[in-house]
């Protein structure tokens, strides 16, 4: 036996020994093809443990199989296992067939375990990024690959608003007031000062272009309606988008990692019915509430602007108001904040219910649910803006 760890090894028929004070590693050529790896002694983290360089080196040579034989193990700690783990790979890599048969059942069930577990890829760390055309492609097919997913939960959701609609849905009551407030009360703020400097945006840049042709008037009917018929409906959207639908799937994200959702299903509690429904309810119920308030204050903004800038009377901005707005406008603004609703719920629920089991994967789908969910209402957008046209509405 030699002490120490060498570097080097022969491929000879002689054995191959190595090891430091109190443990023994022998590597002996059994048969043509077979190598066997001898442990033997005290294998623990405090002392100078051979490196599993060692064997791989013995591995070159047209090695086909490698035995362990652990008779005369002592005591051992995660040391021995790294260890092992090491003389695994690099066999999986030579494709040489590990027989681990002659290990303590201990220590095969723990290598087990250790290799049940894929080696996670962090992002942003020494990952390849690759080029542009790579990263787009590699999106589309995770979006191609993702649909499948979202048609199925879908047909989840739309399964428990028929048990909704018949009475067989298993929710509390209190849980979907709870969100309510949560989405709508809690949201005024952020609303109204969004609403509020946009609709200040939209009244300076209508009377930039109609003072050309002393029409400041008209201020109110831009104003007006782009409030209550797109803009309003839309801002509310991205706003719950951000604030509601990224705390959705944080929410059901975290109860993913803690196997509550698990919990729900073994206790035959639909997680949809449970968890998800009281959230779409209280988004399509909250969503056009908030739209209508946010197209009034963006109509107070323009009347701010009005009166205090272009020398608009309060009187004359009132009747312009009263004259452009239709109750027509004011349908096709709750109709779209309803959809955008859903569609921010959709999104939220849908990243949450596909977490993984990691935090890093919580963030992940935090933010998949934001940008799912303004693609979803950009989507929506457009075509109810074109149908609504269609239709003279």
């Amino acid at each position: 036996m030699t002490e120490g760890n060498p570097r080097g090894m022969t491929t000879a028929p002689e054995p191959f020994a190595a090891g430091g004070a109190g443990q023994k590693l022998e590597i002996h050529r059994v048969e043509e093809g077979c190598l066997r790896i001898v442990l033997a002694g005290r294998w623990c983290l405090d002392q100078a443990l051979p490196s599993h360089e060692v064997v791989e080196r013995a591995l070159e040579g047209g090695v086909r199989r490698l035995a362990f034989d652990a008779t005369g193990l002592g005591a051992w700690d995660s040391g021995l296992l790294t260890f092992l783990a090491g003389v695994i790979k690099a066999c999986n890599r030579c494709s040489v067939d590990a027989d681990q048969d002659g290990l303590p059942e201990g220590i095969r069930h723990l290598l087990a375990m250790a290799f049940a577990v894929p080696e996670q890829k962090v992002a942003g760390r020494g990952g390849e990024n690759g080029n542009l055309f790579v990263r787009v492609g590699k999106a589309a097919q995770d979006f191609v690959r993702g649909a499948p997913a979202m048609l199925r939960f879908l047909g989840e959701i739309t399964l428990s608003f028929l048990r909704l609609a018949t009475g067989r849905a298993r929710f509390r009551m209190s849980d979907m007031w709870l969100e309510i407030e949560q989405v709508g009360p809690r949201a005024l703020p952020i609303v109204s000062v969004i609403s509020f400097l946009v609709g200040l945006i939209l009244a300076y840049l209508g009377a930039d272009q109609l003072k050309l042709v002393g029409a400041q008037i008209f201020i109110a009917d831009l104003v007006a309606i782009g409030m209550v018929r797109e803009v309003g409906a839309l801002m509310t959207g991205i706003i719950i988008a951000g604030r509601t639908g990224a705390a959705f799937a944080a929410q059901l994200g975290t109860m993913q990692v803690n196997e509550e959702i698990d919990a729900f299903k073994t206790l035959g509690i639909s997680p949809v019915d449970f968890l998800v429904l009281p959230r779409i309810l209280a988004l399509m119920l909250m969503v056009p509430l908030l739209t209508l308030y946010s197209g009034f204050v963006g109509m107070f903004a323009g009347l701010v602007v009005s009166v205090t800038i272009f020398d608009i009377s309060l009187f004359e901005y009132y009747n312009e108001t009263l004259r452009a707005l239709e109750l027509k406008h004011f349908w096709v603004g709750l109709s779209k904040g309803s959809v955008y609703g859903a569609m921010v719920a959709f999104a939220g629920c849908l990243r949450g219910m596909q977490c993984g089991r990691s935090a890093e994967a919580v963030g992940e789908a935090a933010t998949s649910a934001v940008v799912t969910g303004i693609l979803l209402i950009t989507i929506a957008a457009s075509v109810m803006t074109i149908v609504y046209y269609q239709l003279d509405i």
